[in-house]
């Protein structure tokens, strides 16, 4: 016999039925709408069966154990660290391995954006599974989510809760993007230059790094973070440039040399193209 719930810690919260009908016209809520949100540790004998499906999406993100999830006439493995999603009005059912039961942070959402998340990410019910980068991340979010509906059904606490899983829906839009570009010697060399904003970087150089021709390095690289090298790392200097004009009293001069820029006149161009003022006008705006 499987078990809904009525797991030793787990938490849970569901809004009435009624509370989901207002929240579906108010503004900011509706975009994402959290109907049930929860956690369920090492869920002995856990299971669900939906013959007609829900209205909802159902988000399952395993964290530990195992168990199987039935859909669309196919039963599907889901081990720790994946993420389980299956989309409104699929008839499916979902249950705990026996001698490995899941620990689970799990939501349900709709909302006028839900569509959109789930064509953008191709998360369908023939591909219901995923293998999580990061699984940290979205499990933060879900536990954002239920201890902003602990605290009640009011407003505030509804607009927290849907923008967390706003988030948490883009967060598993990104990592399937990253997973069909993902090219480690890529991901090193972004994070090179994240590292290191002040040393200068050359197309050939990066492309050396990766054992690759300039022009593929070039190619794969705006292909996996969006734009070229050199674009990518002004992003990270004037990134940095701001950090340090907002959060210290030092000069452009030196803050110019600190993100890799020997001249100052140059970096105020450089600046002034990227925000549209000069560094000392924005740090005065930032003051005022």
């Amino acid at each position: 016999m499987l078990i809904e719930d009525g797991f030793p810690g787990q938490r849970l919260r569901v809004l009435p039925a009624r509370r989901v009908a207002q929240a579906l016209t108010q503004p900011g809520i509706a975009h994402l709408v959290v109907t049930d949100a929860g956690y369920f540790p090492t869920a002995q004998a856990h299971g669900k069966i939906r013959p007609e499906g829900i209205e909802q999406c159902v988000v399952l993100v395993c964290v530990l154990g195992a168990g199987r999830v039935r859909v669309a006439g196919a039963v599907h493995e889901v081990r720790r660290g994946q993420v389980v999603v299956l989309p409104p009005g699929v008839p499916h059912a979902y249950e705990a391995n026996d001698r490995d039961p899941w620990t689970l942070w799990w939501v349900h959402v709709l909302g006028r954006d839900l569509a959109e998340f789930l064509r953008s990410s191709g998360m369908t019910a023939e591909q219901p599974v995923r293998q999580l980068r990061d699984v940290y991340r979205p499990v933060s979010l879900i536990e954002e989510i239920v201890g902003a509906m602990e605290r009640g059904d009011t407003d505030a606490s509804l607009l927290a809760a849907s923008g967390a899983a706003w988030h948490l829906m883009a967060q598993l839009c990104a990592e399937q993007v990253a997973g069909a570009n993902a090219l480690p010697v890529i991901d090193a060399a972004r994070d090179y230059i994240v590292a290191h904003p002040a040393e200068p970087v050359t197309v050939g150089r990066l492309a050396a790094m990766a054992r690759m021709s300039p022009s593929h390095f070039a190619s794969q690289f705006r292909r996996r973070v969006g734009t070229s090298p050199i674009k990518f790392q002004t992003q990270v200097r004037m990134g940095r440039a701001r950090e340090l004009l907002d959060t210290t009293g030092r000069s452009v001069e030196s803050i110019a040399t600190e993100v890799g820029y020997g001249d100052a006149f140059y970096f105020s161009r450089v600046f002034r193209a990227v925000h549209d003022e000069t560094p000392t006008s924005y740090r005065a705006s930032r003051r005022a």
